[in-house]
């Protein structure tokens, strides 16, 4: 969505990355218990960002646990360094050709005030609103679920009785009419059995109840505020006291297992910190709280049913049937007699934006999905405190010594919302510490760097990463690296502790062992599905090993040099093993006696085409894979100084999954990336003129997620900007789009389609 971005490096791309660390001054930028990083709802306001560094690759070492694919390092504005009044106002327009919402504005305005009151005192402020009609998931394409496993199919509400549309919500309730009604029927109606027989061949006759479209299930009045602050204090000339905090509220929407809207979701972050040249200690916490967010998917089928249940002698599908049997017996075809039935079934039904329909609505998201509705009420929050001493000054005729370690506390409350927490808070418990060791050689040609770090979670073994990187100077301004790199993450809070009911008689579960004997998941066995469509059952019962702490092992060779004055070439190249691998997995528990009690009726059933979770209850586990999971890829960039200040750059990039060893490893990334860029930073009279033109490129790709799984089309998109200087005003104005040419384009099935935004922005230095 507009203010949900998650960045990614080398594949294994989600919404919420958590194989990828973001640090904002130092603190992990992460929910705690959303497990996604935050820095667009929290953190900067636009005016504060000094520097933004990507480290790609294994990054442990350092930063700790989820680096395994990368790190982002975001650093604020020191006031003592950056003064003054500031303001920046950007106004735009987005959805201009009203294809799936009427053309909206866009508001972004931003301020900071920084003042250096003494040599020892500096303060600074700071605020961002961003508000604006986001852009919508507008996906209509039918889809066939089991669980969290499914695919695109063909047809449409017209055609398919049991249409399921990617973002139409509600239409995920599910029955077979033959096996759930027609028996009743036939009890009642003793000559009809012979009829009811011959439908559809005998065949089962899925039928879904009517969905909503999203614009009627989130909230899509996107609304951001943050608020930033620090103090900072010189105790003496090299040592500096910081305390700080941001905070942030909005609205969003977040694509997980299910389409969430986060309303009024509120996070804050607050700092301490002592930063000396030698050392430096800091602890923080991040306080988190859901607001008024709810489960869209779940929340509209939960809509339908406090309008109409599904089942009962009255219900719903009963009501469906009875029209259909009856048109069918008048002599209509299957289809009219479809449509009939479903347009008998929704007479009264809420009509979407009307107001019974949101009434109904309030009502339900504003229950706890613990007590039947769609509200969850996630309040975690993580305590932090960790310190680090350079050990230089009295190491460095050996080498350059740097050490640290940390503590972290997890506190988990969703009051059974979210998290297995509906008897009390959770909490988990990690610490860790590390080295590193850098000594240069051969007269500087040569940079060695040697690095460990042992990480323990309360949950898990101890963790130990080692890591090698060399820097050859082959030349004047010219390098080659070479590095050994391991990284690891714990399972997230919620691949231990989430307890999730998504719908489609399907419950998310964490890894931890107390779910297996409060389901029952031992007693009463429970089997692995395939990941195909329709899946295959795996008849040995599923064994539930010990959750492990992920791994990776990564090589990679790198060159970066000025070949000429003008040219600069950064290139490399990297391959890496993964090992114990997470990744989630769908075992279902056939029903009691009642109806489905061994295996081979849940076989029998899944080859017919049967709906799975009329064959028995289906939970999705956390698990480690026992293969190792193999990637590799490489990067180009080039940038090109002409004359009078214009550049020209480009960059390619691409990364591969080797065997995904049968299961899902959600590596949702295209094989190739390009971006192009022609820019001059200040040219014209007094240099006063700027602008930049890139066209980004991404190759086609098939995602999968716990939401959707389909293709992805190529991306194309072209940004500009013009800006123009105004020095006796200390000002700005800048003249720009993103997605210039207004191709609209999805990054994740399920996802908002993206447009263009155009703006206008002032920006101004009052003093």
């Amino acid at each position: 969505s507009l203010t949900f971005k998650t960045p990614s490096t080398r594949g294994f791309i989600a919404s919420g990355n958590t194989r990828l660390n973001q640090l904002v001054d130092g603190m992990d930028n992460q929910a705690p218990g959303l497990n996604f990083s935050v820095g667009g709802v929290v953190g900067l306001t636009e005016l504060d960002v000094d520097n933004i560094e990507l480290l790609p690759g294994a990054s442990s070492a350092l930063y700790g646990p989820g680096g395994m694919n990368g790190t982002i390092l975001i650093s604020s504005k020191n006031p003592f360094k950056y003064q003054g009044l500031s303001f920046q106002v950007k106004e735009g327009i987005m959805n201009t050709d009203s294809r799936f919402r009427t053309l909206s504005p866009y508001h972004n305005w931003s301020v900071r005030w920084a003042q250096k009151v003494s040599d020892k005192f500096a303060f600074k402020i700071g605020m961002e609103l961003v508000a604006a009609k986001d852009w919508l998931g507008y996906d209509k394409r039918n889809y066939s679920r089991t669980g969290t496993n499914g695919k695109i199919i063909d047809g449409d509400r017209a055609t398919d009785p049991n249409y399921d549309g990617v973002n139409v919500y509600g239409d995920e309730t599910t029955a077979d009419i033959r096996s759930g009604v027609f028996p009743g029927l036939a009890a009642q109606a003793p000559f009809l059995k012979g009829f009811l027989d011959t439908l559809n061949g005998g065949k089962p006759m899925n039928v879904s109840r009517t969905g909503y479209n999203e614009n009627d299930a989130v909230n899509q009045n996107t609304l951001n505020y943050k608020l930033t602050g620090a103090l900072h204090y010189k105790l003496s000339s090299k040592t500096e006291a910081i305390l700080s905090g941001h905070w942030g509220t909005g609205n969003t929407v977040y694509t997980g297992s299910e389409r969430y809207s986060l309303r009024n979701l509120k996070i804050g972050q607050y700092k301490i910190e002592l930063n000396n040249p030698n050392w430096m200690l800091r602890a923080y916490t991040t306080q988190e709280d859901a607001g008024e967010s709810y489960n869209a998917t779940v929340t509209t089928r939960l809509v339908n049913e406090a309008w109409k249940p599904s089942g009962g002698s009255t219900g719903w599908f009963s009501q469906y049937t009875q029209a259909y049997l009856g048109a069918r017996l008048g002599g209509a075809t299957d289809f009219v007699a479809q449509t009939q039935a479903r347009a008998t079934a929704d007479i009264g039904r809420p009509a979407p934006g009307s107001n019974q329909f949101k009434t109904l609505f309030d009502q339900v998201r504003s229950i706890p999905i613990s007590k039947g509705g769609g509200l969850f009420l996630d309040k975690t929050n993580l305590y932090m405190i960790e310190g680090q001493a350079n050990l230089s000054p009295y190491t460095k005729k050996v080498a350059d010594i740097i050490i640290g370690a940390n503590y972290k506390k997890y506190v988990l409350n969703s009051e059974g919302t979210l998290f297995a927490d509906s008897t009390g808070k959770i909490g988990i418990e990690e610490f860790g510490a590390y080295a590193q060791a850098t000594r240069a050689l051969f007269n500087d040609a040569v940079k060695l760097q040697v690095s460990g770090r042992y990480d323990k979670n309360q949950n898990f073994k101890g963790k130990f990463t080692p890591r090698v990187t060399l820097v050859v100077k082959v030349a004047e301004n010219n390098n080659l690296r070479l590095s050994y790199q391991t990284a690891y993450r714990f399972p997230s809070t919620q691949q231990q502790w989430i307890n999730l009911n998504i719908g489609s008689n399907t419950q998310l579960i964490g890894g931890n062992k107390s779910f297996i004997d409060f389901y029952k998941l031992k007693s009463n066995p429970t089997y692995e599905l395939s990941t195909s469509n329709p899946p295959t059952v795996n008849t040995t019962p599923y064994s539930y090993p010990d959750s492990k702490a992920e791994s990776v092992t990564t090589y990679e060779i790198g060159y970066k040099g000025l070949v000429t004055k003008s040219l600069l070439i950064d290139a490399y190249g990297y391959y890496g093993e993964y090992s114990d691998f997470l990744y989630r997995t769908l075992v279902i528990q056939p029903d009691q006696p009642t109806q489905h009690n061994t295996i081979t009726d849940v076989v029998k059933g899944l080859a017919n085409n049967s709906i799975a979770s009329s064959l028995g209850r289906i939970f999705s586990v956390p698990a480690n894979t026992t293969i190792k999971v193999k990637t590799y890829g490489f990067g180009l960039s080039i940038d090109y100084r002409l004359p009078l200040g214009f550049i020209i750059s480009g960059n390619l990039s691409s990364d591969n999954l080797k065997d995904d060893g049968g299961f899902r490893a959600s590596f949702s990334t295209p094989k190739y990336r390009t971006n192009l860029s022609f820019a001059n930073n200040g040219f014209g009279a007094g240099k006063r003129f700027g602008f930049n033109v890139t066209w980004r490129w991404q190759d086609s790709f098939s995602y999968d997620g716990d939401f959707g799984n389909g293709d992805i089309p190529a991306i194309h998109t072209l940004d500009a900007q013009v800006s123009y200087k105004i020095p006796n005003s200390k000002s700005v104005v800048k003249i720009g789009a993103n997605n210039l040419l207004n191709q609209y384009y999805i990054n994740g099935i399920g996802n908002s389609m993206v447009g263009g935004l155009y703006y206008v922005a002032f920006a101004y230095n009052v003093f």
